[in-house]
Parts: C-alpha cells; structure tokens; sequence
C-alpha cells in the first residue's frame, strides 16, 4: 500500500478531526457545526472558492490545478449521522443523545477534506476539482436538494466521484461494481382506519390491528408471487404502531416501509400491488386504508469506463491485488445515486478493520481507513486531470 506521503503526514490531524465530527453528530440538514468546520478547514487548506449553504448545510469548494484545462472533476462527501444512541463505548463517543455517526459519514467528510488539503498543497493537475460535502443522505433527500438548488449549474462537474466505508471487506481493498450498482429505494405509509371500541365488546370496532396485521401477511406476497424472481426487489415493513392501552381496540393502526430495487417496471409493480392490496382490505373490511408512497433514493449506476478508470486509480494506492471491479448489488441505498444521473462517474467501497456492521449501535470506523481515502480521491482527480493531457 502505498498512501500519498504528504496525506500520510497529516494522518493524525485526520483522525483528530474524524473524532471531533464523531463526538459531535448532527442529523440531515442540521450539519451546521459539521459544515462551518468543513468550511474553516477549506479556507485554512488554501481552497480557491469556499461556497456554504447549498442545499441548506451543504459546502461546495474549488480547487484550481497549476496546469490549464477547461475540465471539472467532482469529489463527494456526506456528512449527516443517524437517529442512533450509541453503545460503541470509544472515548470520543457522541454527546449528542441520540445521535450516531454509524454509518461512517463522519470519515467519509475527513477523507474529502484530507484529499482537499493535498490537492490545494500540490495542484498537480489541469482543470478544477469540484468539493461536494452534502447534507441529509441518510433518507432526506440531500443530493436532490442540492442538484435543485443548482448544484451543477454553479459547479458543472464533467465527472463525479463518491465513496464509502466498508466493515464487511478486509481493509484496504477498494471495490467497485459497473452498472446498476446500488439499489432503488421507495418509502411508504399506510394509514388504517377502523373504529375504535372497548377491548372486552371487539365486535363493535372495525379492529385496525388485525386488518393492519392482515396486509403486513399480504404485503409479502408481492415479492413471492408477483415480481419476476430474475429480477431482485425486497420489500420490508419497518414500523406498525397502534393502540396505548390494555383495554382499548384503536381507531388507526400505521404502517410503515420500505421497496429496494433495481429495476423500475418492478418498483412499480411492487408498488401497484401495495396499492391494490390496500384497496380490497379496504373494502373487505368496510374501512379506509390509505397508502402514501414516495421515491427517495434512485438506483445508483456506475459509469463502466469511469468504474474501471476509478479501479486503476485506486491500484496506485492500494496496489494491484487489492482494488478491483466486482458484479455484487447491494440492496442498500446511496443519494449519490441523484448525482451520477446528472453527471457520469462512479461510486466506490473501502474496506476496513471491524465486524460490527452499519447503522448499528456499536459499529466504529476503523481510522486507518482515512489517509487511504483521502489518497484514493486525490488520485482518481490526477489521474483524470493529467497535467500533460
């Protein structure tokens, strides 16, 4: 492994900084701390343009190369965490109750900024690069808030680049899949609405929990016998909440979930079964259902020359055997998904040390993984913007 010598020297303000965004989380549009230390930081490195607010608490930076070129290469970051109480027991541990980096977005923001610190120092390439730290990724719709406010008009990017931790991989190796990469995602509510009734005289309610539980048994049909098997969708229910007291049967019963696909004509299969489902409980049981579905996350699609491109980068850091194209889909869902269908580019994995996984209480991102990502993201912007092209 070979980690730039300029990033290797600052690894240890790379951690410090890791672990000060980690003990103190902020949610989607909330980054505020988060943001203006990013927006110090930049100004502090030497960044040509230091942009805040786009996007609520999104920061955008442009960094100028000694050699001339017309060409824009974009790097991105997210910087939410997530509504977690972390167990994780490490001595920087959050101190905002309820509040959690376990998803790693806190390295991600380090490793943008260190790659940041290296290309203002060095300006080794021809061109600009674009600095992209989002807000909101985890479900609150980040990247189409900043696209909408103009994100690529203001900083046109003719390619984009992204990544994330991955505690599921042995460290170091750098892994990304061509193509639909990343699935789709579709949120939905529903509403059930019977009458409610005194527990011990049920049969005067229109009982919302046992309709409620009866479409939960007819919501997983969908994926068993109406989708194409050939073509993966997964359909979770995430949340049932009804009723507050012992002897009460309740008027409403939520429900609450989520779609993970690949392809669009079985999301919306998948979201017309819902639908219909909806309306013959509806009707069987006198009782009004309501369904509310949303997109939130598109299916993320890696350009295959800029995959390949972002590989070969990635080999100058972690060597030959260790980064490399795979064909594995992730069922997860990524809003950088919203960038790359504006602008083409490619999304890749790290690895790092640790077994606990993502969005759990107890997961810890390995700090190693810092300079490796700032190295990797320094390279991808040489590579593409050779001084000598």
């Amino acid at each position: 492994m070979t980690i730039l010598p300029e990033i290797a020297q600052f690894a240890d303000d790379l951690t410090a900084i890791r672990h000060d965004f980690h003990a103190h989380p902020e949610l989607g549009f909330e980054e505020t701390r988060t943001s203006g230390i990013v927006a110090e930081k930049l100004r502090e490195y030497g960044v040509d343009e230091v942009h805040e607010g786009l996007g609520g608490t999104g920061v955008v930076g442009v960094i100028k190369g000694r050699g001339e070129g017309n060409r824009r290469v974009g790097l991105r970051a997210d910087m939410d965490a997530l509504p977690i109480e972390e167990a994780s027991g490490v001595p920087y541990a959050s101190t905002n109750p309820g509040r959690m980096h376990a998803c790693g977005h806190d390295g991600h923001t380090t490793m943008l900024l260190g790659a940041a610190r290296y290309l203002a120092a060095t300006r080794d390439f021809a061109g600009s690069v674009v600095l992209i730290f989002q807000p909101a990724e985890e479900g609150l719709g980040g990247a189409r808030r900043m696209i909408a406010e103009g994100l690529f008009e203001k900083f046109p990017c003719d390619e984009i680049y992204g990544m994330h931790n991955d505690p599921n991989t042995d460290p170091g190796i750098v892994t990304v899949t061509p193509g639909p990469a990343m699935a789709g995602a579709t949120f939905f509510d529903i509403r059930v609405k019977g009458t409610g009734s005194h527990a011990a005289m049920p049969h005067q309610s229109r009982d919302p929990i046992v309709i409620g539980t009866a479409l939960v048994q007819q919501l997983q049909s969908v994926v068993s016998r109406n989708t194409p098997p050939t073509k993966p969708i997964v359909l979770s229910v995430t949340k049932f909440n009804a009723g507050s007291a012992y002897n009460v049967v309740p008027d409403d019963a939520n429900i609450a979930g989520t779609i993970r696909y690949f392809h669009q004509e079985v999301a919306d299969l998948a979201e017309t079964r819902i639908r219909e489902l909806c309306a013959g409980l509806s009707q069987a049981y006198g009782v009004e259902i309501t369904a509310d579905l949303r997109n939130v996350f598109d299916v993320l699609m890696n350009d295959p020359e800029l995959s390949k491109a972002y590989v070969a980068a990635a080999r100058d850091i972690v060597g030959d055997d260790m980064s490399y194209e795979i064909d594995d889909q992730m069922t997860g869902s990524e809003d950088f998904a919203d960038m790359l269908h504006v602008v083409p580019g490619a999304y890749c994995r790290v690895g790092h040390a640790g077994n606990v996984p993502l969005h759990n209480p107890s997961f810890v991102l390995d700090d190693g993984i810092l300079p490796i990502g700032a190295s990797v993201y320094a390279r991808i912007v040489e590579t593409r913007l050779k001084r000598d092209a």
